[in-house]
């Protein structure tokens, strides 16, 4: 045992089968590393054709979003001109509505006011041809009797003129404040 070309083909043995079994447990792993290198090829492929149509599509639906934005805005800016053009369409309905009651008002009073002229009795005098001092039924003893009394009323004029009623009421007032006279 003190032969050193023993101690020296044992120690070139041992390494030799170290070697051994180091290449044997490390070949599986290479030929791991290979199809892995082999998978990671064809990820690359693949990603190389399918990833430029996608983002391409990507990018293409973020167009379409933006302009489908742009309409949604725009249909939101004319719903709401529609909306303030039917308040103001409502608000003047309100007025014309309102137009039309005191024209109503207006003149079934002044058919009130006729109806009661013209059915009550007339009291029959005698015309002596002087001048009366009689107030006449229309103005009352406290007016102002230069004004007549159609400007008691308010008139009320509107864009029609057939619901005007301002012209109507004073040709009224005017003619019941002759028949009136003639009565006296």
């Amino acid at each position: 045992m003190n032969n050193p070309l023993f101690w020296l083909g044992l120690s070139l043995l041992l390494v030799g089968l170290s070697l051994t079994t180091v290449l044997i447990v490390t070949l599986p792993a290479m030929l791991a590393l290979a199809r892995a290198a082999r998978s990671i090829e064809k990820l690359a492929d693949t990603l190389e054709r399918e990833l430029p149509p996608t983002l391409e599509a990507i990018r293409l639906t973020g167009i379409e979003i933006g302009e489908l934005t742009d309409d949604v805005n725009d249909s939101v800016q004319t719903a709401g001109e529609i909306v303030k053009q039917v308040d103001q369409s409502l608000s003047n309905v309100r007025q014309q509505t309102q137009q039309v009651q005191t024209t109503t008002k207006s003149i079934f009073t002044g058919i009130r006011v006729a109806w009661k002229t013209f059915s009550s009795k007339p009291q029959a005098k005698k015309n002596t041809g002087r001048a009366s001092n009689h107030t006449s039924s229309f103005y009352h003893e406290n007016s102002n009797k230069s004004h007549p009394p159609y400007r008691d009323i308010t008139p009320t004029t509107t864009e029609d003129p057939s619901l005007n009623s301002d012209a109507w009421t004073k040709q009224e007032v005017n003619s019941q404040e002759i028949n009136s006279d003639t009565l006296l």
